[in-house]
């Protein structure tokens, strides 16, 4: 089999971007901001290897990924030694919900700079409302939801709400301002797309309308396509995913993330202490840790099309009793092996993770 795994410690490569470039100078902001934006204007190298990966890992994750049918990315990098290994690594796969991270860390950028607050106030109404799963959508009375900053971002990372995080995006000033905060931190291989409602529809080859955020309509509309164009849509996104990204692109910087390299110290501990606390994907990352181990995490799951599903991920950062603590992304760009099978494969590559650590 062919060797997939490479150390990423001496390839990390970390471009200057400066803060003019991407426009984030033009903006007004409050004296703290000028310090952040000056901060993170140019990207921080991650700390550097010092030991080689566990062998037996290398030939775990090369046997995982190569043996899995379908496309899938995968990468382990070692928060406290530096190491990383992976299959696949820089090859773009569909986000999906995954991408809500970087909305979330986007919000929290905006919070570091005094523009906004987890308390600042939020009004949710029907125009607010995307698709698929939004179960604030349920909690509106008289057309309105009055919620905090800080609940939308709780829902939108915990329970993976469409709508909160759509919300968010708006708030945080849209797609653009996201891709600013992933150039500006030196990211890498991340894309942002343009957010739930465009994204969605344009995988199943429609154009948005606002009335498909209503009970079954989205669903309705997508089975009446021919199915022709539903293929040809569904096959144009998952070749080049506007949100795609690459595994090792996201463990670094979930890495960055946990050394305090992308917000502030009391920013950081909030958000990592929210995604603690994720309900989604209980039988992915989660499922395969033993007593005594944690994990920070978001799952991302796309659209259904015979049986292939345009993204099947989780990524984040688990943690074992003595504090040592691994970024991980497992990525499933498309496949159509049974969801336990995918779910196995996540577990697989967790359980491979705690079997070296020791």
């Amino acid at each position: 089999m062919k060797k997939l795994v490479r150390s990423r410690g001496a390839m990390l490569a970390v471009g200057l971007v400066s803060v003019g470039a991407i426009g984030v100078a033009t903006r007004t902001m409050p004296p703290q901001a000028h310090a952040s934006a000056e901060r993170y204007s140019v990207a921080v190298p991650l700390p550097a290897q010092t030991r080689p990966a566990p062998a037996a890992l290398v030939q775990a994750i090369n046997a995982l990924g190569g043996g899995f049918q379908g496309h899938v990315g995968i990468a382990v990098r070692s928060i406290d030694d530096g190491w990383v290994v992976g299959h696949a690594m820089d090859r773009r796969m569909p986000q999906q919900s995954v991408s809500k991270l970087w909305v979330a860390m986007t919000t929290m950028s905006a919070i570091d700079e005094g523009r906004l607050a987890l308390t600042t106030p939020v009004a949710i109404t029907r125009s607010d409302l995307t698709l698929f799963h939004q179960p604030i959508a349920y909690l509106m009375k008289d057309g309105v939801f009055n919620t905090t900053v800080g609940d939308l971002l709780r829902r939108a990372l915990t329970m993976s709400d469409n709508t909160a995080n759509d919300k968010l995006l708006n708030l945080v000033g849209g797609p653009v301002a996201v891709r600013d905060f992933i150039a500006s931190r030196g990211l890498g291989n991340i894309r942002f797309g343009p957010g739930e409602r465009l994204l969605q529809a344009r995988t199943a080859g429609l154009s948005w309308k606002q009335e498909y955020s209503q009970g079954n309509a989205f669903a309705q509309a997508r089975s009446r396509l021919d199915p022709n164009v539903r293929r040809a849509a569904y096959q144009a996104y998952v070749a080049d995913p506007p949100d795609g990204a690459g595994a090792g692109a996201i463990a670094d910087a979930l890495a960055r993330l946990h050394h305090g390299m992308l917000l502030s110290q009391q920013s950081t501990a909030w958000l990592l202490d929210t995604m603690a606390h994720t309900r989604t994907g209980r039988a992915r990352i989660r499922a395969a840790l033993p007593p005594g181990w944690s994990v920070a995490h978001k799952t991302g799951t796309g659209q259904d099309l015979a049986g292939r599903t345009a993204g099947f991920n989780d990524i984040g950062i688990i943690t074992a009793p003595d504090g040592k603590a691994y970024a991980i992304a497992v990525m499933i760009g498309d496949t159509a092996r049974p969801v336990p099978e995918r779910q196995q494969l996540i577990q697989t590559v967790v359980s491979s993770i705690v079997a070296v650590h020791g």
